[in-house]
């Protein structure tokens, strides 16, 4: 997971998750439940991309 993705591209990385911001990459704590869903949604993507078989640098969006 990673909030500038043209970094994780430039250092190697196989799966890339892009994310929202900088201080808080999967939702602000602040929103609570608002952002709930919004974090699960990140979350299962994540492990998803985990699971998929890949060649080259992805990113999962």
């Amino acid at each position: 997971m990673a909030t500038i993705t043209t970094i994780s591209q430039s250092v190697g990385a196989n799966r890339i998750v892009p994310t929202v911001a900088i201080p808080y990459p999967v939702g602000n704590p602040d929103l609570g439940e608002k952002e709930d869903a919004f974090r699960h949604e990140m979350v299962e993507r994540a492990v998803k991309s985990l699971a998929t078989d890949i060649t080259e640098s992805t990113i999962f969006k």
